[in-house]
């Protein structure tokens, strides 16, 4: 049995692998799994744990008595044995002593390690472990804060191993944390690895959508692969380590997510689970989650890896959280962040107005105009009472006239004050300055729609380039079909030719034997001349007539023809010729011609009687040889028949093969493209909040300006002139 070959190779279903595992005798070389037991269902079958590219079956050695988890590929996953080889070897390398726990399983790629009907197929041989997934565990062990808040410590060090050797898991989710029985982390699930040795490869999966950035495409593989999803990790684990009934409120029973989903990071304004987190009253908590929002925005090359914690400063912060008088909060940093997240949390940059300008909140120091203004208020309202007593009225000068100087006067010392003109130049700036910003609301619609127009693009893209990938597959496989037709229809041709040889050689020998005698009665024939032994009744004469008519001997005519003679109201006769031409000749009649084929039957009788019964030795061999010749040509031609359609097949796999080349860099050129489209939309994002932060902080100046404008109306002047404030 070979293995399977092809471009895109068909792998067997999980039920096939089963039912070939129910006889590990047979289906495997290996020396620890050949016999080896697996765990069956109730049903007596081997259990499958099945994923997207493949079923795992646990194994128990039969040799050395150890546990494996065997994963047999139900799908095609591009250079798998180059990626598993390196990964393997990466792994390999790795020091027990170096990392902070025992999660690096050992595994084996196994190529043509299982037979599943005429095929072999490629394994990938793990070591089992006894452990619980992160979700299951959590699901015991979330009411005990101290525990989880451990583990959130052991995460945040696996992490910190990964990073330390270039190596991205690819697919960080509670599924493959699984955690052991002493509260320490396993790795498992491979697939998507990267490791150094795979740069400039493309990834196989985009792991699992609930906890990978929105930014993160199919181009996305590099070491930076788990950032996102470890920060949703860490987040999770020290939300729930500080609140416990975080896990019921937020999580759903066998949900496919710890307390965040790919609708969280998506749509972070509506989302209830991140708003709840947002507003958690713990420090640690909430500053996590606003980091977690704003990296799902941010290209992954970007994106900060978590660090180690500092302990004692952890502690520090989850006891300590009272806020000096001063307004300084107790163990924080300089971000205003519970100390243990320095490091953990990128700083936040607090975007600035453009402005420095201030406005006045008031009228501040009477000047001498302010006093003249004071006091010329009572003299006026003093004089006109006196005006109005003494009844004073004569045109122009009526007693309104007073009041109406001072006000204008007032009025003039107003605006004769500097904080009305530092008022209205610090307005005039702000409103200058946010004219000339972009309203971030249409800024946000604007890129959430290119955005949208580029995640359809991008799906298209992929979906086309799938389908062109599959319709190269499908065009080479109707190809070989097609060959492979023509030439099972040439040879077909060529076996029936082949196989008619024997009865040829046969009839050719018949004929050639038949053909031998006719010629020896011919010759016999032929050697008996009517002149030298005339039949009875036939003279000279005749035989003279005879000869003049072309018939000389035996061999010049086949027999005679019976007439009817009506000149003389007699029978004749005309004799045929070897030609079968009939002649009539004078004084032969039916008596004669009777006596002429009489004799010519006894010589043919005596010459068959003589006749050779057999071929030659030489003549038999000539024809053999010209049958054998035939038949070595039909050979030769359908030998070349299976030649001309390995070149038609060699030939379809090249057009097939440059095919996939050429999709393969416009994809890449493509794929490359995204990518900086992202980054490109990443930095917009990001660029987008810097503003709308400056937007909201100048338009809140603008109405603390307003505002401050007001304070400077006549009558607070008036209330400035008398009270000084």
């Amino acid at each position: 049995m070979g293995s399977a070959t092809g471009p895109h190779r068909q792998f067997p279903s999980g039920a096939d692998y089963a039912e070939a595992l129910q006889h590990t005798q047979l289906c495997f070389r290996h020396p620890e799994l050949k016999g080896a037991r697996p765990e069956l269902t109730k049903l007596g079958l081997p259990r499958a744990i099945s994923g997207a590219f493949a079923s795992v079956f646990s194994l128990t050695s039969a040799t050395s008595g150890r546990r494996y988890a065997i994963k047999c590929f139900t799908r095609h996953v591009p250079d798998q044995e180059r990626r598993y080889q390196a990964i393997s070897s990466r792994l390999g390398q790795l020091e027990p002593a170096e990392l902070s726990q025992p999660w690096n399983l050992g595994f084996e790629y196994l190529p043509d390690a299982i037979s599943v009907g005429r095929d072999r197929y490629p394994v990938l041989k793990m070591e089992w472990t006894e452990a619980v997934t992160l979700s299951s565990w959590l699901d015991d062990n979330h009411a005990h804060r101290f525990t989880v808040d451990r583990l959130a410590d052991r995460f945040e060090a696996l992490t910190r191993d990964l990073a330390a050797h270039e190596i991205a898991h690819g697919d960080l989710q509670h599924g493959n944390l699984l955690v052991a029985s002493d509260d320490t982390l396993r790795l498992v699930d491979y697939d998507g690895m990267y490791v150094p040795a795979l740069a400039g490869m493309g990834g196989t999966e985009r792991g699992h959508r609930n906890y990978q950035s929105p930014m993160r495409g199919n181009d996305d593989f590099g070491a930076e692969l788990d950032r996102f999803s470890a920060w949703v990790i860490f987040l999770s684990l020290k939300a729930i380590a500080s609140d416990p009934s975080l896990w019921n409120r937020l999580h759903e029973p066998s949900g496919e997510f710890l307390l965040l989903t790919e609708d969280d990071f998506k749509s972070p304004g509506g989302s209830t689970r991140l708003q709840t987190l947002l507003a958690h009253p713990d420090r640690a908590v909430s500053g996590l989650a606003d980091q977690v929002r704003s990296l799902a925005f941010q290209p992954l090359d970007v994106l900060p890896a978590l660090v180690q914690a500092v302990p004692k400063q952890r502690t520090a912060a989850t006891t300590t959280s009272t806020v000096s008088a001063h307004g300084t909060a107790a163990a924080t940093g300089t971000s205003g962040l519970p100390g243990w997240m320095t490091g953990h949390v990128s700083p936040q940059v607090t975007p600035t107005p453009a402005t420095s300008v201030t406005s006045p909140d008031g009228f501040h120091i009477r000047k001498p105009l302010d006093v003249i203004a004071a006091v010329l208020w009572p003299l006026m309202f003093a004089a006109t009472v006196m005006m109005v007593v003494v009844g004073f009225s004569t045109p122009p000068i009526g007693p309104g006239v007073p009041l109406v100087a001072s006000a204008v006067l007032t009025a003039f010392a107003r605006s004769r004050r500097v904080e009305r003109a530092q008022s209205r130049a610090a307005l005039a700036k702000l409103t200058n300055e946010l004219a000339q910003l972009d309203d971030p609301v249409k800024a946000a619609e604007k890129l959430s729609k290119e955005r949208a127009t580029f995640d359809a693009t991008e799906t298209k893209r992929t979906a086309d380039h799938s389908r062109a990938q599959g319709k190269l597959t499908a065009q080479y496989h109707a190809e070989l079909k097609e060959a492979e037709k023509r030439k099972v229809r040439k040879q077909r041709d060529m076996d029936k030719k082949i196989d008619g040889l024997s009865e040829e050689l046969r009839k050719t020998l018949s004929k050639a034997l038949t053909d031998k005698q006719s010629a020896y009665v011919r010759d016999q024939l032929g050697r008996r001349l009517i002149a030298q032994s005339p039949p009875t009744g036939i003279g000279p004469k005749l035989a003279a007539r005879l000869a003049a008519a072309g018939i000389r001997t035996a061999a010049d005519f086949t027999g005679y023809r019976s007439v009817q003679n009506t000149h003389y109201n007699s029978t004749g006769a005309v004799l045929v010729l070897s030609s079968g031409r009939v002649v009539d000749i004078q004084g032969i009649g039916e008596g004669k011609a009777i006596a002429l084929d009489v004799w010519r039957k006894h010589l043919l009788a005596s010459a068959e009687a003589r006749q050779p019964t057999a071929l030659s030795t030489s003549e038999r061999q000539s024809i053999e040889q010209g049958v054998a010749h035939r038949r070595a040509q039909l050979t030769a031609q359908r030998k070349a028949v299976e030649s001309e359609t390995e070149t038609l097949r060699v030939r379809a796999r090249k057009q097939m093969e440059d095919g996939q080349d050429r999709l393969t860099r416009e994809n890449t050129l493509a794929g490359e493209r995204a990518r900086q489209q992202r980054q490109e939309f990443g930095q917009r994002t990001v660029a987008l909040q810097q503003k709308s932060a400056v937007h909201a902080t100048l338009s809140a100046s603008a109405e603390a300006a307003k505002l401050r404008h007001r304070g400077l109306s006549y009558v607070c002047y008036l209330r400035f002139l008398y009270i000084g404030r």
